[in-house]
């Protein structure tokens, strides 16, 4: 892995130390996870103007002082719109992933310990449940329920479930069978006690990089379902409706709030995605 030379790091920043194991390009894609995760904690209180703010009069301005991105088709300010839209577009995913893993482990080390037909079962349901897409199920729940945050966290933390427990089913496994387990077993310890003490810590690294990509496939999966009109609604600022309704603006000759919708998004998606990837792949060398 490729180190960081301190000595080209401003004075300012060397008080940042480096995460160990991880290389530049994983350190820039940290960086800008915890950039994005803050915007989507306090964006909204950092927005200049209101979001829902309209001025038909001001319908595609360009960039002017106080509106550096302009505004979009009903005058709105699209700076403001995209400080508003990244805590549905980053924290909505993290909801998912959160309720996610925690389901996908109970019932990944629950068959892991219990083996036999316990186990068999439930491989046998979560296998069965990969071979339903997740987009599709969330599709389904919305048509149901009706659109917005809510349903879609809902179907979406439920279609990943599978996917998580397979991934932590797997380590579980490969944990449980140790000897230090059996050791454990004799001297009289709990299996609750057991995997909550050393089991799930020992394999938290394997299920952090899985629930970190995770993440980035919910991006994805929000930003699309609200691009179709399924997931949030308008006015609500999301990175997903300003790429709908930017279309308009880009046959029109003003791309702005598309292009900085779809730069958002994939800066996003792309950092998280190198962030989980070397994460997991750092744990699977660690245990080895």
């Amino acid at each position: 892995m490729t180190a960081i030379d301190t000595r080209f790091v401003p004075r300012a920043l060397r008080v940042i130390r480096p995460v160990p194991g991880l290389d530049i390009i994983a350190h820039i894609a940290l960086l800008l996870v915890i950039i994005f995760a803050f915007l989507a904690a306090f964006g909204p209180l950092l927005a200049p103007h209101d979001p829902n703010l309209v001025d038909l009069s001001r319908s595609y301005w360009g960039p002017e002082p106080g509106h550096p991105l302009g505004y979009d088709q009903q005058g709105r300010d699209i700076f403001s719109r995209l400080l508003h839209g990244a805590r549905s577009s980053f924290l909505g995913p993290l909801v998912i992933v959160v309720a996610a893993t925690t389901a996908g482990m109970t019932l990944a080390i629950v068959g892991a310990w219990c083996k036999g037909w316990i186990d068999a079962a439930l491989a046998g349901i979560l296998d069965s449940s990969l071979a339903f897409p997740g987009l599709l199920l969330a599709v389904m729940v919305v048509a149901i329920v009706g659109p917005g945050l809510e349903a879609t966290v809902i179907a979406l933390a439920l279609a990943y479930t599978p996917y998580m427990a397979r991934v932590v089913r797997s380590a579980a496994i490969a944990e449980i069978s140790k000897d230090y387990v059996a050791a454990a077993r004799v001297q009289g310890f709990s299996a609750f006690a057991i995997c909550l003490r050393h089991v799930i810590p020992n394999i938290l690294p394997i299920v952090l990089g899985q629930a970190v990509l995770t993440v980035a496939w919910a991006t994805v999966d929000i930003a699309g379902l609200s691009y179709l009109g399924l997931g949030i609604q308008p006015p609500a600022a999301d990175w997903g409706i300003m790429l709908a309704n930017g279309q308009a603006g880009v046959l029109q000759g003003y791309p702005m709030e598309a292009v900085s919708a779809g730069l958002c998004l994939i800066i996003a998606i792309c950092s998280i995605s190198i962030l989980g990837e070397r994460i997991t792949r750092r744990a699977e060398v660690t245990a080895a």
